[in-house]
């Protein structure tokens, strides 16, 4: 069993019932945990792109949250929000995946090129039944890429789209010849052929990208996939639809059947507080019982992970074919009084911790988990952003991926970890998550706290090396669901940590509550 997951002995079936719990005060003394770190035992590298984004046509995520038209009275470049924009790039965004999600497989790429005043307006039918303008296609996509710094990732139409629609859009992105297509991009403003890092065939198509069966979209990928050509040494990654949660029924048909044309596999998973899907509880004002639900359910991944890869390593060895979870996340009830299709949600102290959470897991799986997308980037879901006309505010997940930007192409380190258990009533977890990494300054260890009640004193002994400096920066807050909103949008930020200190070895801490906290060893 791994690590993160050791001692976790059962869920309470109370938590499907959503039962309010009063939080408990910090009262509770400092527990001891013990870490012995192996930087003499460098493991895989930790690829920037498990810190992906995910933007899709759904809601507010792509107008009003990205992009506003160059006509707004709200700052823009070309369209784009300079807020957002702004903020993106000091996230250092390694790579976005447009345009969706189940929103992918009814996107016909020509309907979001040419004049803008020209292109057709359709119908978002999984989101909401709104008009889609069409206003922000594939131009616009790849110019928002460029404007952050971002690597594109293309989700294609497999569910109502063709083999020949894919392949005209890959080579209308990539193809440096003389065309009709690529005379129609210049003519559409890019001479150029862009760089597209990722291209995956359908999504989901389990549910609303065709509601198939694994072999039938094995098949289906083989036969697209052939098709889609770009440039030499400018072919994208591309991706097959994999499963979701603890089916590895679709991973197992695609590492047995599928053997070239494929370097990722898709995989998703939602953490929810409960059970059940039609009642998942609230963004806030929860209780204790839903803290634990949530950071137990998060948990998960780590067990899904390491059961699909066990199903690749038996094919696929040299682990060529990367496992990528592209839309991972927290998804609650919708807030009273918005459209339910927006998915809009607040987004509190759980959220960075659940992301904290899962970037540790992530990086445990370094040498198979390469990609990864959170969903979603702004005003969906675990957004990083909220925007509100000219406002925007800044998440504590936005927080949480500015303090694991150091892991980004760093190194893994492997650790053994000796903690205390986090228990409310007959539910337990362990207490302390933890990762680290060589860096190119030295080395950076990840610590989250999931107890909201107790703080913990963390002694990490680290072999194969003897750094002498410490600096650190800390993400907690007094309520499990502190939140930044437009009238405190600085309520839950990060501060620096000081409550560490390195001798012989040695790194001693002390972790809040419900705390995560990143620190830089030089």
């Amino acid at each position: 069993m791994p690590l993160i997951l050791r001692g976790v002995v059962m869920l309470l079936l109370a938590f499907t019932a959503m039962r309010p719990v009063e939080v408990r005060a910090q009262r509770a003394p400092a527990r001891s945990a013990s870490v012995v770190l192996h930087a003499d035992r460098p493991g895989a590298t930790i690829d920037r792109h498990i810190f992906g984004q995910f933007a899709e046509h759904l809601g507010r995520g792509i107008e009003e949250g990205v992009w506003v038209g160059e006509h707004s009275p709200i700052p823009n470049v070309r369209g784009f929000r300079n807020d957002v924009i702004a903020a993106l790039r000091n996230l250092h965004v390694p790579v976005v995946r447009w345009p969706g999600g189940c929103f992918a497989d009814e996107y016909h790429w020509r309907d979001g090129i040419g004049p803008r005043a020209a292109r057709p307006v359709t119908l978002n039918t999984n989101w909401g039944g709104v008009p889609e303008t069409n206003a922000f296609g594939t131009h616009e996509f790849l110019d928002f890429a460029e404007l952050i710094g971002a690597d594109a990732y293309i989700n294609g139409n497999l569910g109502t789209g063709s083999a020949h629609e894919m392949a005209e859009w890959l080579q209308y992105m990539t193809s440096d010849r003389p065309t009709s297509l690529t005379a129609e991009r210049a003519r559409n403003g890019h001479p150029q052929p862009w760089k597209i890092a990722y291209f995956a065939v359908g999504n989901e198509a389990w549910g609303c990208g065709g509601n198939m069966t694994p072999d039938h979209y094995v098949d289906l990928y083989r036969q697209d996939a052939n098709f889609l050509k770009a440039p030499e040494g400018a072919r994208p990654i591309m991706v097959a639809s994999g499963g979701n949660d603890n089916d590895t029924s679709w991973t197992t048909a695609l590492v047995a059947k599928v053997s070239r044309d494929m370097g990722a596999i898709s995989f998703h998973y939602y953490t929810i507080p409960g059970e059940r899907w039609r009642s998942k509880g609230p963004a806030t004002g929860f209780g204790e019982d839903q803290w634990m639900s949530t950071l137990a359910h998060t948990l998960r991944m780590e067990d899904y992970i390491a059961q699909n890869s066990l199903v690749m390593d038996k094919y696929d060895p040299a682990k060529k074919i990367a496992f990528a979870v592209d839309e991972w996340g927290t998804w609650y009830d919708p807030e009273p009084g918005r459209e339910p299709g927006f998915l809009y949600q607040q987004n509190t102290l759980r959220d960075a911790v659940v992301a904290a959470l899962n970037f540790n897991i992530f990086q445990h799986h370094a040498d198979r988990v390469r990609l990864a997308n959170i969903a979603q980037m702004v005003n969906v879901l675990q957004a990083m952003i909220l925007t509100k006309g000219s406002q925007m505010i800044l998440t504590p997940t936005y927080h949480v991926f500015k303090m694991f930007e150091p892991f980004q192409d760093a190194t893994y380190l492997p650790a053994d970890l000796d903690v205390p258990q986090y228990t409310l009533g007959t539910a337990s977890l362990p207490a302390i998550s933890l990762s680290a990494a060589r860096t190119a300054s030295g080395i950076a260890v990840a610590l989250v706290n999931v107890d909201p009640n107790a703080a913990a004193k963390v002694s990490v002994s680290i072999s194969g090396a003897n750094p002498a400096q410490v600096s650190g920066t800390l993400l907690t807050a007094a309520a499990m669901d502190a939140r930044n909103t437009f009238e405190a949008p600085d309520a839950v930020h990060p501060v620096a940590f000081t409550a560490a200190s390195i001798k012989g070895g040695v790194l001693s801490l002390t972790l809040p509550a419900k705390s995560i906290v990143v620190v830089n060893l030089r």
